[in-house]
C-alpha cells in the first residue's frame, strides 16, 4: 500500500491529488492485508470525496473516481479549475478559499448543480463557462460580484439557478406550488449531495421531531412518577402501643412528631426542677 503522501511535480511547491491521499482521507483498511484490487474497486465506488485543507495546488488524478458525485476541495491552494472532465457525474463541487482567478473548464460537467467558488481571486466572470445545470452558486468574496448588474447577468445566464451567493432567486421561488413543480421538473434536486433548500427543511423537521420525541418521553416518565407517589405517601399507619405498657416514645410513620407520652414527660421534668428551686430558697 503506497504511503499517503502528496505527489509533487518538478515545479517546487506544486502539490496534486494522489490515490494514496484519497484513501487516507476517505477509506480505511487493515494495514496487514493486501487490498490493492479491493482498493481499486472501492475507490471506483466512492460518491463523496473530501480533500479539503491539504495544501493541494493542482487538480488531477481523479480518473479512478468513476461514480463521484460530491468533491470537497475547499481551503487549498488551487489556482486553476482543470482536469474535471473525467468525472462527468459530478454534482457538488466546493472550491471555496483557494487561489482561482477565472472560471473555466466546467462545461464538461453537465450534471453539476452546486458550485462554491467563494473567497477566491475571480475579477471577471465568463458566464458561458458555467454549466447550465447549476442550481446553487456562491461567488461571495470575489471582486467580480461588485460588477454593475452582476446578479441580473448571472441569473439571466443560468436559467435553472435557484440560489446565488446565499440569497434565493426570488422570482423562481414564488410559491409552494412552484416548489413542488420545480421538484418534478428538476429531478436533480434529489441528488446525493442534497444541499438545496428542501433538504435543509427536511433536516430541520427531523431535528424538531426528535426534540419533541425526547420531550414527550420525559413528560411520560414524569407522569409515571407522579402516579406512584400517592402509593408511597399514603401507607397505612402502624398500630400504636398502649402508653401503660411501653414508656418509649412512639412515632407515626407519616409525621415523625413526638407522642403525647413524650410531651407529658416535659411538664414532669419542669415540676421536679421547681421543687428543687423551692428547697433552696427555704434554706
Amino acid at each position: 500500500m503506497p504511503g499517503a503522501k502528496l505527489a509533487q511535480s518538478p515545479e517546487e511547491g506544486d502539490v496534486c491529488i494522489t490515490e494514496a491521499l484519497i484513501i487516507k482521507r476517505n477509506l480505511t483498511f487493515p494495514e496487514d492485508e493486501d487490498l490493492s484490487e479491493k482498493m481499486f474497486h472501492t475507490i471506483a465506488e466512492l460518491q463523496t470525496v473530501r480533500l479539503d485543507r491539504e495544501g493541494i495546488t493542482t487538480i488531477r488524478n481523479l480518473e479512478s473516481l468513476q461514480n463521484l458525485h460530491s468533491l470537497y476541495l475547499q481551503a487549498n491552494k488551487i489556482q486553476r479549475i482543470e482536469n474535471l472532465a473525467c468525472v462527468p457525474s459530478l454534482r457538488f463541487l466546493s472550491l471555496a478559499g483557494n487561489r482561482i482567478r477565472q472560471v473555466e473548464n466546467l462545461r464538461d460537467l453537465p450534471y453539476l448543480q452546486f458550485l462554491d467558488l467563494s473567497e477566491n481571486l475571480i475579477e471577471k466572470l465568463k458566464l458561458d463557462e458555467f454549466p447550465q445545470s447549476l442550481l446553487i452558486l456562491n461567488l461571495t468574496g470575489n471582486s467580480c460580484t461588485s460588477q454593475e448588474g452582476y446578479r441580473e447577468l448571472v441569473t439571466g445566464a443560468l436559467p435553472l439557478l435557484m440560489d446565488l451567493d446565499k440569497q434565493p432567486v426570488l422570482e423562481r421561488w414564488d410559491s409552494d406550488d412552484e416548489d413542488k413543480a420545480s421538484d418534478e421538473e428538476f429531478p436533480e434536486l434529489s441528488g446525493p449531495f442534497c444541499s438545496e433548500r428542501g433538504f435543509l427543511k427536511e433536516l430541520e423537521q427531523d431535528m424538531s421531531r426528535h426534540k419533541e420525541h425526547r420531550q414527550q418521553a420525559a413528560l411520560t416518565e414524569h407522569r409515571l412518577r407522579m402516579e406512584t407517589q400517592p402509593t408511597l405517601t399514603e401507607l397505612p399507619q402502624l398500630p400504636r402501643r398502649s402508653l401503660d405498657g411501653d414508656s418509649s416514645p412512639s412515632v407515626t410513620p407519616r409525621q415523625g412528631k413526638e407522642t403525647p407520652h413524650e410531651s407529658a414527660s416535659l411538664p414532669q421534668a419542669s415540676s421536679a426542677t421547681t421543687k428543687t428551686m423551692t428547697r433552696k430558697i427555704k434554706k
